[in-house]
């Protein structure tokens, strides 16, 4: 993150849009990545934006780099809180790579991942959790257990579960996430503490407020010191 604090400046003065370097149009692609990861959305929507609009007209609808700025764009409509809008466009990012890619490549599930999210976030649990649930196997089959693609499809599947008052289930799969994230990652990976806040929740719809709070004690004082105070994950 230092590194990329470093160059954030030039990147955004530098115009990546237009560049007709194959190289640098990744670089742009995953400065809107880094932008979403520390929170800065408004400023990962207008690079975003940017990069989708002027790479349709260049590159075509269909193209590898298109397809990823649309994603980065739905990823920060979602994280605005404008979930019908980042659906819709997930949703056609999603065909598009179908279409082009294949069900099982990786773009493609990075995309049916997302587009899960969307639909949780207006309600849709169980339209979320089929998909999921197809996200996963597939992940399962081409990546293994322990990859972290994986990994975050289970910790999706679970929030799904809880959102169907499947609560057990919900816990059982966020303890088997959790456990092969600090084996994999580390305790203070972002992506093993939030399968970690997952699984207080689920802790606390079952009823067990003590060890959900210990472990939510536990998560926040990593949030803090690894994210910081004001990150939207510490929050």
């Amino acid at each position: 993150w230092p590194r990329w604090a470093q160059l954030m400046p030039h990147l955004l003065a530098a115009d990546l849009a237009a560049t007709g370097n194959s190289a640098l149009r990744w670089m742009a692609c995953n400065a809107c990545w880094y932008l979403l990861a520390r929170g800065d959305t408004r400023t990962a929507y207008d690079l975003a934006a940017d990069l989708r609009q002027h790479w349709r007209g260049r590159l075509g609808d269909d193209h590898e780099n298109t397809l990823a700025a649309a994603g980065y764009l739905a990823w920060a409509l979602r994280d605005m809180g404008r979930y019908a809008e980042a659906r819709d466009l997930e949703q056609d990012t999603l065909n598009r790579y179908r279409r082009v890619l294949g069900e099982d490549h990786l773009n493609t599930l990075r995309s049916a991942n997302n587009l899960a999210l969307n639909l949780r976030r207006l309600g849709q649990y169980q339209a979320a959790r089929d998909l999921n649930q197809e996200t996963l196997a597939r992940r399962r089959r081409v990546l293994g257990e322990d990859h972290p693609h994986t990994l975050a499809s289970a910790n999706n599947l679970a929030i799904d579960l809880r959102g169907l008052g499947e609560y057990q289930a919900a816990r059982d799969l966020d303890q088997e996430t959790l456990a092969r994230k600090r084996r994999m990652l580390g305790e203070d990976h972002p992506d093993t503490l939030a399968s970690a806040n997952n699984l207080a929740v689920a802790l606390c719809r079952l009823g067990e407020y003590q060890a959900a709070r210990d472990l939510d004690q536990d998560t926040l004082a990593r949030y803090r010191r690894v994210l910081g105070e004001d990150h939207p994950d510490t929050l």
